[in-house]
């Protein structure tokens, strides 16, 4: 704990609060990025075979088999599908208002996905510019410096105060660009899952459609 307090205390020093500031937002960045991992992992996010068997089933007139496998299939839009699947069986035609309510339920499933990574954005947009804020800052204190030093100028000490200053912009892009990266990945599943639930919606709802495609392209 105590070299831990000592490094913080020597980063202060040379970045100064915008620099301690940037740190506490890798923290939150990379703490935020976990949860969320471990909550896809949780959610079965991308694990859809189970599902494309199921959805295959129902194509092919096999109600039993489809509403089994989609209920035991290991991911959070299980439930969209069996609910999709039962809902479909009972009514047996593309009724708007059971569309729209599976879509709702549907989005509500893919909101607890989004929950949280709006932080994570902006910890990416702000993170650069908080850094160029304290490069700025450093650099005014430096110029200040060599104006009160008047023709006694130090060179060194010039050149000292402007790659520490120039210190918090790099920070700033290396708590941002990992934090964009990985935002964009989160993304990317995101809408895969999306599309996931689209077709289960579309293939419930219209059955058969799939295997005739199938079919005509076997």
């Amino acid at each position: 704990m105590t070299l831990l307090m000592d490094a913080l205390n020597r980063v202060a020093d040379l970045g100064g609060p915008v620099v301690m500031i940037l740190l506490a937002m890798s923290l939150i960045a990379v703490a935020l990025v976990l949860a969320k991992l471990w909550q896809f992992v949780r959610l079965g996010v991308g694990r859809h075979a189970a599902l494309d068997q199921a959805l295959g089933a129902w194509d092919k007139g096999d109600a039993q088999r489809a509403c089994a496998e989609a209920a035991a299939a290991p991911t959070h839009l299980a439930a969209v599908a069996v609910v999709a699947l039962r809902a479909a069986e009972e009514t047996h035609r593309d009724d708007p208002a059971l569309r729209a309510r599976l879509t709702g339920l549907a989005a509500g499933r893919l909101a607890r996905l989004s929950a949280g990574l709006r932080v994570l954005d902006s910890v990416a947009q702000v993170a650069p510019l908080l850094g160029l804020f304290g490069t700025v800052l450093g650099m005014i204190e430096a110029f200040q410096g060599l104006q009160s030093a008047g023709s006694a100028v130090d060179p060194s000490a010039l050149a000292g105060g402007i790659w520490v200053a120039l210190l918090t912009t790099a920070v700033g892009l290396v708590v941002a660009m990992p934090a964009s990266l990985v935002l964009t990945w989160f993304d990317g599943r995101i809408a895969h899952e999306a599309r996931m639930a689209e077709r289960i919606i579309d293939t419930a709802l219209c059955a058969g459609l799939g295997a005739g495609v199938g079919a005509r392209h076997a």
